[in-house]
């Protein structure tokens, strides 16, 4: 009766309301989509008596059935419900047993006699996913595409003995995207939407409010399901209506034409906004211009001279590719050797021969290492085939990546031919002269190697927090782009040259990409001090420069991570073996913040690929472009395709989806508390994937009154001030020893009266603007509340009158433990000061530990007694002694309590993305 597209689970949140009036429910359907109305009817208290859906499947329980059955609520499976238009005598007794107030149908492919639908006190209701009397019949979401409606929506019906003709109870609507297709509106409305109206629906039946507006014939339509005969494409069209026909025929049944005599099926269609991009014309029947193949897939066009692209061809025997590859997709796996090659292949089982000398006959079959050959030997093959094949250079990872005698020649072939080579990274940049120098800076999602628009075409602006000007429109991920970077990824890992490779050639692309990152790092910085706002100088030190240090250090743990031999209790006369294995996980995903994007992703992401995983990273909506660069970087390293990928867009939509993503097995998350919950929370009801969270902090810093006075003020105004405050270490919080807590805040304001607010590109600047205009009036709005709840402002507390996003550095002084400026986190430059009484150590440590959080800590004083003391006493992931923010790529990092949990940096980083497998033989 309703059939629509694959149906992905979306999250979403209703506000729980609790009515007087229940009704008692059947649930007649199926599909997670049936799933969710029955829990959220339950958790609504109203009481399913019984659901009634369709049989096991290959042994597996429908996700309705499955649901109900955890419950212990009364589950029927029946295949039918009626036979030669009679109703089953043992189905109806088991319905009529339930007495149920009212059927609820929310996703039912089964034909419900009559006398089932009028049962209940209340009858029955019943979605459909269109704006009835449009689109009665199945298929209701491809048609609204295929038709070009510029609305799509769901109707909750009383069902009567029509077709989709009962009365309607409610309706909602939504604009359908130019570029929607059925899963994007299922997912984006129909689906999330739908449950709520649902179970809106039956609490209106239930309280005596639901309407029952007859439908109007006028407008009607009545469409069935489309059979693959009949999606053939027609192409004397306009380009929007080929493209409506091939989106609402996407999945099921796809519209197809032929090509060179053989059904091609076509699906993933956009249409063209931008200028066509050059490609090989490809001539489709009866289509009046040929196609283009380019490297983003199928052009085509329609009659009004307006252009759309398809991204999947499939044929007839059942074979997809990407629409890029069409003229690549018809070699046959074996190739048809030349005369030339016959004798370089002679020639190598000549050599072969010679080094597998105990191998009686070289065949097809034969594995190089599983005849006894050694690393010695794969150098030995490699050179030997320079000196007697003319110089044919090979590598010796060729000889790893191709280990059967067969495998190899193909390889040798494709190296001849020059067809092995990875096809050319083109990249779309947007060029700026700035700094004095060009920078060229990639904008386009990063997947499987390729720069690529987003799916849905989809685009938002990233701002210059220097002059709130835009630097360039960046594609806006989709749920779509998410499960494509994943799937590429998993690939990666699973069949790729990247799960085949040594851990050595694994640090050595580590290295190269630290190399180029180091000889890129003039532009990477300065896109840094564009994109974030941070000081050119710092940025090239810190933000690029320790980026640097990171993956030169992780490179170097390739071929390090070792596991171990355990004595284990031997019962005699047995001898037992045990060790353990560090294994890489498979796909992670990393989810960066804004205020440090190079970095940030350095931190994660090094650690991740030296373990041997492959991941896919979000950068920061509001910071994307250097890790774009950081993309392009990584194929002229020489990274296999599908191991790193880079999403920009929004938490909300990609970053949910990688939580929630079943592929994924670690997330990596450095943000806010609240976020780093939510998380967790989708990783464990998810997948239980590993997780590790560097989340908020409020650390401390206690200067004692024998410090070294001069060193603590300037230590202590960059534990505050330093990245513009934007720093997940900063001192939050400082307790400064009451007998020198004057001096220390007037030396303090003389400095900061020193300091160079404005252009981050200017090498004199001290001080630039913060990340983005939200951000920027989170902390004027922190500082009116230090204001009104008493603590003095001593100085700041204002916006910059200038462009951009600047703000003066800022000082509180008369804090007290119970004000909001003592308890949260600002992130920005607002130093926030306490007194504490002469000699009160264990006081003053009492108060720096009354935080839910637990980053980092730092204490000044000359005697290293009392310094001892208070590092162990601090409850925090990092204590600074006489120092802050002095972090090393050696040193792990990571914090305690609300501050989350795990590593980054360190040997202790690796393990985050490691499992360790125990072995245990007997001999």
């Amino acid at each position: 009766m309703l059939l629509w597209g694959s149906q992905a689970l979306r999250r979403f949140s209703t506000s729980r309301v609790y009515y007087k009036n229940k009704l008692k429910l059947a649930l007649i359907g199926q599909s997670v989509f049936g799933q969710e109305v029955y829990s959220h009817l339950c958790k609504e208290g109203h009481r399913v008596v019984g659901v009634f859906t369709v049989p096991d499947k290959d042994g597996k329980a429908d996700p309705l059935a499955l649901a109900a059955e955890r419950d212990g609520t009364p589950v029927f499976k029946f295949p039918r419900w009626r036979v030669k238009g009679e109703t089953v005598k043992e189905v109806a007794e088991a319905y009529r047993s339930v007495s149920a107030d009212l059927n609820v149908l929310p996703f039912c492919t089964q034909f419900i006699p009559t006398d089932v639908i009028d049962n209940p006190k209340h009858g029955s209701i019943i979605y459909h996913p269109s704006i009835l009397p449009r689109h009665r019949g199945a298929s209701a979401i491809n048609w609204t595409l295929i038709m070009g409606d510029k609305k799509a929506g769901f109707s909750v019906f009383w069902a009567d003995d029509g077709l989709d003709t009962g009365p309607i109870l409610l309706q909602r609507s939504c604009d359908v995207e130019p570029n929607d297709t059925v899963d994007t509106l299922y997912n984006r409305f129909l689906f999330p939407e739908g449950i709520k109206a649902m179970v809106e629906a039956v609490q209106l039946i239930a309280d005596g409010k639901a309407h029952r507006i007859p439908q109007t014939e006028e407008g009607a339509t009545y469409e069935g399901i489309q059979k693959k005969e009949n999606a053939k494409i027609s192409w004397d069209q306009s380009a929007e209506v080929l493209h409506n026909w091939i989106r609402g025929h996407d999945k099921v049944p796809g519209a197809w034409t032929e090509i060179n005599g053989q059904m091609v099926t076509f699906y993933g269609s956009s249409l063209l906004k931008s200028s066509v991009p050059p490609g090989e014309p490809l001539e489709i029947e009866g289509a009046k211009k040929p196609g283009l193949v380019t490297k983003n897939g199928l052009v085509l066009f329609g009659n009004d001279g307006k252009a759309l692209m398809v991204r999947n061809l499939q044929f007839e025997d059942g074979k997809m590719i990407p629409a890029s590859q069409y003229f690549s997709a018809g070699e046959t796996s074996v190739l048809e050797l030349t005369a030339e090659e016959v004798k370089v292949a002679e020639t190598i089982k000549v050599i072969w021969a010679g080094i597998l000398s105990n191998v009686p006959v070289i065949e097809d079959s034969t594995d190089f290492f599983k005849s006894g050959a050694s690393s010695m030997d794969v150098v030995r093959l490699v050179e030997e085939i320079k000196q007697k094949c003319g110089g044919l250079q090979l590598q010796n990872e060729d000889v790893y990546m191709a280990t059967k005698f067969e495998d190899f020649i193909q390889k040798v072939v494709r190296k001849l031919r020059g067809e092995d080579q990875e096809a050319e990274l083109v990249v779309d940049y947007v060029s700026k002269e700035v700094n004095e120098m060009t920078v060229k800076m990639p904008y386009q999602c990063f997947i499987n190697g390729q720069f690529t628009d987003a799916d849905d075409g989809k685009t938002y602006d990233t701002i210059n927090p220097t002059d709130g000007s835009t630097i360039c429109k960046v594609s806006y991920a989709s749920l779509v782009d998410v499960d494509k970077a994943v799937a590429a990824a998993k690939d990666a890992f699973e069949n790729g040259e990247w799960g085949r490779m040594n851990a050595r050639e694994r640090g050595r692309l580590m290295y190269r990409l630290a190399d180029l990152l180091e000889e890129n790092q003039e532009e990477l910085a300065t896109i840094e001090a564009l994109d974030s706002g941070a000081v050119y100088t710092l940025a090239l030190k810190t933000h690029i420069g320790m980026s640097v240090q990171t993956f030169r250090y992780f490179a170097g743990w390739c071929d390090k991570i070792q596991g171990s031999t355990i004595p284990i209790n031997q019962a005699r006369p047995n001898r037992n073996l045990t060790f353990t294995k560090k294994e890489p996980l498979g796909v992670c995903a990393i989810i960066i913040p804004w205020n440090y994007p190079l970095m940030m992703l350095a931190w994660k992401s090094a650690a991740c690929l030296a373990a041997g995983n492959t991941l896919v990273l979000k950068p920061a909506q509001v910071t994307p472009l250097t890790a774009l660069k950081f993309a392009e970087l990584s194929v002229r390293a020489g990274f296999p395709k599908g191991v790193i990928n880079i999403i920009p867009g929004s938490g909300g939509v990609a970053g949910q989806h990688l939580s929630e993503h079943p592929d994924i097995r670690k997330l990596g998350f450095t943000g806010s508390t609240l976020i780093g919950k939510q998380i967790m929370k989708s990783c464990a009801v998810s997948n239980l994937k590993k997780v590790s969270l560097e989340l908020g902090g409020k650390s401390p810093l206690i200067i004692f009154n024998d410090c070294e006075l001069d060193k603590a003020v300037r230590m202590g105004m960059g534990a505050v001030f330093f990245n513009k405050g934007e720093n997940c270490i900063a001192a939050g919080r400082l307790f400064v020893e009451e007998s020198i807590h004057d001096e220390f805040v007037t030396r303090v304001v003389e400095e900061i009266k020193k300091m160079k607010i404005g252009d981050p590109l200017d090498r004199s600047t001290d001080h630039g603007p913060q990340n983005h205009k939200a951000h920027l009036e989170k902390l004027l709005q922190y500082c009116d509340t230090g204001v009104k709840e008493g603590a003095t402002l001593v100085y700041g507390g204002r916006q910059v009158q200038r462009p951009g996003f600047f703000m003066e550095p800022t000082v509180f002084t008369g804090v007290e433990d119970h004000m909001y400026l003592a308890k949260e986190e600002s992130f920005g430059p607002i130093m926030v000061i306490s007194k504490f009484q002469n000699g009160d150590i264990d006081g003053v440590l009492q108060r720096a530990n009354n935080t839910e959080y637990g980053l980092a800590s730092g204490v000044f004083t000359r005697d290293i007694n009392k310094a001892m003391y208070v590092s162990e006493k601090l409850e925090a992931g990092t204590v600074f002694i006489n120092t802050y923010n002095k972090t090393d790529v050696a040193a792990p990092f990571g914090g305690v309590k609300q501050s989350g949990f795990g590593k980054d940096l360190g040997e202790e980083a690796l393990n985050e993305y490691l499992k360790t497998k125990t072995v245990t033989l007997e001999y």
